[in-house]
């Protein structure tokens, strides 16, 4: 019952073992190059005596355990050949060597920089960095850049086991925080995976041996996965070739739709949206002069001794009308906007001889609907009554 020997002979995709354990469909062997799930890393997919491997894992002993998706036709003793899935394990070698170059590009343009964590899946990588540094689209250019350039370069990589004591020692080498409290907890050595004057961090994982193998490598965002952590995923390999084609093509589409070329994009897009952001003050204030002239031509009416304005408003929300309202009552005690819409709303501003809440909680009672306010000001919404019924009602 020996650990994976993946790690260490991360090429090796076709092997002989002896079966030392059988229960239903996990099946334990003497050696194997299959790769258990953990690290961040998914485990090896492929077939085992001519049966599919569902699964690789680790049990509570250290014992690596192949699940299967058939019973097996082998018992303990036989000898049986297990054939590691190529295209998986190489993706997943290329995208957990990805990973370490992209902390080691983090290494030179962040401060106070920590390991959080990575995860592989088939779609993405993504790389959780602990700093105090923005992660803001710049760095995020920076990063692709560095991470490809690293790439270009043909850098080494390697693996050791070193004393732990040596590594802790070692101000260069990365651990992972999960490693540090459960992996190489009570170990003696740990494995330390080294990209050339790049990068150093301890790591179980299976690797490829030069950077030029990991191939393109296309930074897809970010998030905030917990305080203090900033999550980069990125595309490795294919999912990045096309990741690159869909941006370049769209970069192509709004170049050609603001009428400049690539090298001009940036200052064309920054135009509009200064022009567009101008547009908008623009049209909100004409958007306000408009529902000021409306409430204004409000009907006047006498109730209870009060002077009353009255009438209904269309294309403003309720909000809208009632920042409006405030400063339209305009010497009427009270003035009442009905809203013209699929769920109509009333807004009543009020001196504060007629308490502006009664009058809605009056509206509601009578057609439905909620809302509230106080003696000055006060809305409802949901009313179940077009607008002409509501003002006839509050004419009367």
């Amino acid at each position: 019952m020996s650990d994976s020997l993946a790690p260490e002979s991360p090429t090796v995709r076709a092997f002989d073992a002896t079966v030392t354990r059988v229960d239903g469909r996990s099946v334990v062997l003497d050696e194997t190059y299959f790769y258990p799930e953990g690290g961040g890393q998914p485990a090896d997919r492929g077939v085992l005596g001519g049966v599919d491997v569902e699964h690789v894992r680790t049990d509570a002993d250290g014992a690596v355990v192949h699940d299967l998706a058939a019973d097996p036709d082998f018992g303990v003793g036989d000898e049986v050949t297990g054939v590691v899935d190529d295209d998986f394990r190489t993706y997943c070698m290329r995208a957990h060597t990805a990973s370490h170059v992209l902390y080691g590009a983090g290494r030179r343009i962040f401060d106070d920089l920590g390991y959080g964590g990575f995860d592989i899946s088939a779609e993405k990588v993504r790389v959780d960095f602990e700093t105090s540094t923005e992660v803001d689209d710049d760095a995020l250019v920076e990063l692709e850049r560095l991470v490809n350039r690293a790439v270009w370069d043909s850098r080494e990589v390697s693996w050791e086991e070193i004393p732990v004591s040596e590594a802790r020692e070692r101000e260069e080498i990365a651990f992972n925080v999960k490693t540090e409290e459960g992996v190489f907890a009570d170990a003696d050595e740990v494995r330390v995976v080294s990209i050339d004057d790049w990068d150093w961090a301890a790591c179980g994982g299976t690797h490829v041996s030069n950077t030029v193998e990991i191939g393109p490598v296309e930074v897809l965002g970010r998030s905030n996965p917990g305080e203090g952590l900033t999550r980069v995923e990125f595309a490795v390999g294919p999912s990045a070739i096309d990741r690159r084609a869909a941006v370049r093509t769209s970069t192509y589409e709004a170049a050609r739709a603001l009428g400049t070329n690539l090298d001009g994009l940036g200052e064309s897009a920054a135009t509009v949206a200064a022009a567009r952001e101008e547009l908008e003050f623009e049209l909100a204030d004409l958007k306000s002069e408009v529902l000021r002239s409306r409430l204004a031509d409000f009907e006047t009416v006498e109730r209870d001794g009060l002077t009353w304005k009255v009438g209904a408003v269309s294309g403003f929300d309720a909000n809208e009308v009632g920042d409006a309202a405030k400063e339209a009552r305009d010497g009427a005690d009270v003035l009442v906007a009905v809203g013209e819409s699929d769920a109509p709303f009333v807004v009543v501003a009020s001196a504060g001889d007629a308490a502006a809440g009664d009058v809605v909680a009056e509206v509601t009672d009578e057609f439905g609907g909620g809302g509230g306010g106080g003696p000055t000001f006060a809305q409802g919404g949901g009313l179940g009554a077009p607008a002409d019924e509501v003002l006839a009602y509050l004419r009367d």
